[in-house]
């Protein structure tokens, strides 16, 4: 199979925000992608807008510049993302565009509206066969099929549920339904350690469907109740909240791989990612709350290519901190395993070509 081509915009650390809006525009147009673009092709471009607290997410001024390009090619941008399972900001489709206001992607910064393809309450959704090793067909945003193109910007991070959250996360998990976010999450199932936990109530407070409460001094997890968004991980401050990360980790990336697999094979060669190796953090921009950047920032990169770009995230990372970003964020957890998953199911290639711009 013929190498993936990825381009690197490298930069400097910290990276200001001008250089980081030159790289975009750069890694963007090497990969050729607005080139593919047809008149008023409805091309989706897929951000993260980070939850409330978060400011390490990537900036709306990068987004503005895919807007500018998509714009450019003659093609109708919008923004979008979707409805998260846990409670927040971004839950259902009107508070999820007002916050995203807030954060600065509406109209007026970058050019484009913002709309969510999974409706109002996250569960606008298409079934799309998929053949897959867990899955024949999953659910994902009933809107993001209609798009004619897509363009994914993603900002790399730890996860700790799949180990990497970057393009394939962004897609898989980020493209889902709230059906198909669930059923991702469907192995996941968390336990509390008594002797760790100091009834503080935060993830009672925070788990969706009031499946945990009050025994005995502590918090009990009722797993019949149990989604496994794993929301109450997240929220632990004291290390109290479990699950088995060999089994729940590597079912998660399969199925976060299967449900990209439903999204991508919509849109053939109209798809491009690029990944913003800037602020990089160890948990992903859902957490409500700041988190300091851990690696020094090292560039944009850009392909055509979902698998390429990722592994060439993991590598770049390795390469320049002896370990690599999922490695250095939750040791324990494998993020080959959706490099790997998504090779099989033919998404992409990890062996790829990285070329600096």
């Amino acid at each position: 199979m013929k190498k993936a081509e990825v381009y690197f915009a490298r930069l400097k650390d910290p990276a200001g925000l001008a250089d980081q809006v030159r790289a975009v525009k750069s890694s963007l147009a090497a990969s050729g992608f607005p080139g593919r673009l047809g008149k008023r092709d409805m091309t989706a471009i897929k951000v993260h807008v980070g939850e409330k607290n978060n400011d390490t997410h990537v900036r709306p001024e990068l987004a503005a510049a895919a807007v500018q390009a998509v714009k450019k090619a003659g093609a109708l941008p919008f923004i979008t993302d979707t409805a998260t399972l846990y409670k927040g900001q971004r839950d259902n489709g009107i508070r999820h565009a007002l916050h995203a206001h807030a954060h600065g992607f509406g109209l007026e910064n970058t050019g484009a509206p913002f709309i969510p393809v999974d409706g109002l309450a996250g569960n606008h959704e298409a079934e799309v066969e998929v053949n897959g090793e867990l899955h024949k067909t999953v659910k994902v945003a009933g809107e993001i099929i209609r798009a004619d193109a897509l363009l994914v910007v993603s900002h790399p991070t730890g996860h700790m549920g799949s180990g990497l959250g970057a393009a394939i996360k962004n897609v898989g998990m980020g493209l889902a339904s709230r059906a198909g976010k669930m059923r991702q999450h469907s192995t996941i199932t968390p336990e509390v350690a008594s002797d760790k936990c100091t009834d503080c109530g935060k993830c009672r407070k925070w788990c969706p469907t009031d499946a945990i409460e009050e025994r005995e001094g502590v918090s009990f997890i009722l797993r019949e109740k149990c989604i496994g968004c794993g929301e109450c991980i997240a929220v632990c401050r004291f290390d109290a909240v479990k699950f088995n990360y060999g089994t729940g980790s590597d079912f998660l990336q399969k199925s976060m791989v299967e449900h990209a697999a439903g999204v991508l094979r919509r849109f053939g060669g109209k798809a491009v990612f690029i990944n913003v190796m800037v602020n990089m953090t160890k948990e992903c921009d859902c957490l409500n709350r700041k988190q300091a950047k851990f690696i020094p920032d090292l560039g944009v990169l850009a392909s055509e290519d979902i698998v390429a770009v990722d592994q060439a995230t993991l590598d770049l990372t390795r390469e320049a901190h002896g370990q690599d970003l999922s490695r250095m964020s939750f040791l324990r957890l494998d993020p080959q395993t959706q490099i790997r998953h998504a090779e099989k199911l033919g998404l992409g290639n990890s062996s790829h070509q990285l070329i600096e711009l």
